[in-house]
């Protein structure tokens, strides 16, 4: 009788984000920290610098072949925001909402090869399939180059200023304070991000004319830049208990830098100090805001009350917004909901100095978001 073989075992490796990322914007990430490539990661700089100036080349390529039809792409409707603080429920709302097939998203290959993905989506998804990440490095959540990915890993590794790039080189301070709400940019820089994420989300959108919903954090910030650029955009917000979040997302910057970084991360009093600045930004910036958006284009929903009842709370989403078509979308929502009952999440314990710091950090925020 012939052994059955053992199961493949699941890889922990994946490439840099940053061999997606343009020459130039390397150079700049390089040059503003004074190169200060850990020993150990020489090698990954080295193939990064190779990577990234093929992806110019290619970048260059793809607007001579493509440009005038990206120019001429136009949205059918303003897109849906998914906003929220890291580690707050984001990526599930995000991947329930694109269950409609009159949604679509940036992908994880979109996303992570930016420059030139409408010549080499083909390539990437035969031939070098075997480099898409396996799962996320915070958490156990599944990736692939098909999932809906944050549209911020492209800007970042486009060249705009993002609070993404302090993952490069963990050990060292912001690289763009005040890109997470656009407050640190210049005219001449904000007219340049404005430009650069809308081609993005026209090239995107050349590939999947459906309605696009973008998800990313930093967006929660940016909500006037955004209005501006698309008067008629949805948004939903997702909260959690901001107690977990901290923990949560100290972990999640520690997961990035080990596995995304040029530098042996540790994890120190910057660390702490990063989550406890950026949320205050991300809330402030947030409820300034809301009232800026018209009735019926913002909604806000509870984590726990989500993933308490997948379904009610998507409804709640449908029915906020005004999406409609709900009833096409239900099946595959409970289909989702009962594939991934059990799923257990990453769980954190707080002492009571920890408690105590970030309410002592956050208490005005917690209370406005109703976990007090």
């Amino acid at each position: 009788m012939d052994a059955t073989p053992a199961p493949a075992k699941p890889r922990d490796w994946a490439p840099r984000i940053w061999e997606g990322c343009d020459y130039f914007a390397w150079l700049r990430l390089l040059l503003r920290n004074r190169a200060a490539v850990g020993l150990p990661y020489a090698y990954i700089a080295g193939i990064v610098s190779c990577t990234t100036f093929a992806n110019t080349l290619f970048r260059w390529w793809q607007e001579y072949r493509y440009g005038e039809r990206i120019d001429a792409v136009t949205f059918r409707d303003p897109p849906v925001f998914v906003v929220g603080h890291w580690r707050a429920g984001t990526t599930l709302l995000h991947e329930l909402l694109v269950l409609d097939e009159r949604f679509t998203s940036p992908s994880t290959l979109q996303c992570f090869v930016p420059c030139h993905f409408l010549l080499s989506e083909p390539l990437f998804r035969n031939q070098l399939a075997f480099l898409a990440p396996e799962k996320r490095p915070m958490d156990n959540m599944p990736a692939g180059w098909d999932r809906p990915q944050e549209d911020e890993f492209a800007l970042a590794l486009l060249g705009l200023p993002s609070t993404y790039t302090d993952v490069a080189f963990p050990n060292r301070g912001p690289l763009f304070p005040g890109s997470l709400d656009l407050s640190g940019l210049s005219p001449q820089e904000l007219a340049k991000w404005k430009r650069t994420f809308v081609r993005f989300l026209k090239t995107v959108t050349l590939t999947d004319r459906r309605r696009l919903v973008l998800k990313s954090p930093p967006h929660t910030a940016r909500i006037p830049v955004l209005l501006d650029l698309f008067p008629g955009a949805k948004f939903v917000h997702i909260k959690r208990d901001p107690y977990k979040l901290f923990a949560s997302t100290v972990n999640l910057w520690l997961s990035l830098a080990r596995s995304h970084g040029l530098q042996t991360p540790h994890r120190g009093p910057e660390l702490e100090e990063k989550v406890f600045r950026e949320f205050r930004t991300i809330y402030e910036r947030l409820e300034q805001a809301k009232p800026l958006v018209p009735p019926g284009n913002f909604v806000e929903v509870r984590y726990e009350d989500l993933t308490r009842d997948l379904v009610g709370g998507v409804e709640g989403v449908y029915a906020g917004l005004g999406l409609g078509g709900f009833d096409g979308v239900r099946p595959k929502l409970e289909d989702y909901a009962a594939r991934t009952r059990g799923y257990e999440t990453n769980k954190w314990e707080i002492t009571p100095e920890s408690r105590a710091k970030i309410r002592g950090r956050w208490g005005d925020l917690i209370a406005k978001l109703g976990y007090e």
